[in-house]
């Protein structure tokens, strides 16, 4: 889908947002694709990418977290690696499980990448999501971040990679655009608009400093 953003009279807003959409079904993706052992699907993948990259300044993958098919196509393509976090100790968990099981799979996936791909990507960054107002996160952040600490110390994510400084706050308007299959930008109304603008300008300074730690690589 191409030139996705239009204004009412069908003008192209942001001409070269692109999207290319998913499905429910590619849950079935585990089970139901079979591929050669010799040419892995994110091999596919990264070379059906190749022929249109240049088109682009940016090319986002959102993944699920895990490192299962799909995933992979994503991880072997991309240079920088960014992780959504709740502050709790479940997320905790999922991050040692993620960083692990990426390390893996760039070794299953190193004889097949080339030169001009540069170092597999590792995670640059960890951002807090679904903060509640008045919920005191230091203790969840402190250990988060001793774990980050070790993983860097390991060389097993990035060397500059960091706690976001922006965390994305808890509002109704982001349950609303989940369910309404819409960006949060587009959703609210007038009682909800201080709530909207307040997430929306979180997410404008997430994409701003995203911009600034990948620049650093």
């Amino acid at each position: 889908m191409k030139d996705v953003v239009e204004g009412k009279a069908g003008e192209k807003l942001l001409p070269g947002l692109d999207v290319a959409p998913t499905t429910f079904n590619l849950v079935d993706l585990e089970n139901e694709y079979s591929g050669d052992p010799k040419r892995p699907a994110y091999v596919i993948f990264a070379e059906q990418l190749a022929t249109v990259e240049a088109n682009y300044d940016f090319i986002l993958f959102d993944c699920p977290p895990n490192i299962l098919r799909a995933s992979q196509c994503g991880v072997f393509s991309a240079n920088e690696i960014y992780v959504p976090s709740n502050p709790d100790a479940l997320s905790l968990i999922g991050f040692t499980l993620l960083v692990e099981k990426l390390g893996k799979f760039h070794q299953l996936s190193a004889s097949f990448r080339k030169s001009t791909m540069g170092v597999p990507a590792q995670v640059q960054g960890l951002i807090f999501n679904s903060i509640k107002t008045g919920v005191d996160i230091e203790v969840p952040k402190m250990r988060m971040q001793l774990r980050l600490n070790q993983f860097r110390s390991a060389k097993r994510v990035g060397q500059n990679a960091k706690i976001f400084d922006t965390q994305i706050r808890d509002a109704m308007v982001v349950r609303r655009a989940v369910t309404l299959g819409l960006p949060v930008i587009l959703v609210g109304d007038a009682t909800d608009e201080t709530a909207q603008d307040s997430v929306v300008s979180d997410y404008r300074k997430l994409a701003t400093e995203i911009v600034r730690q990948g620049a650093q690589l």
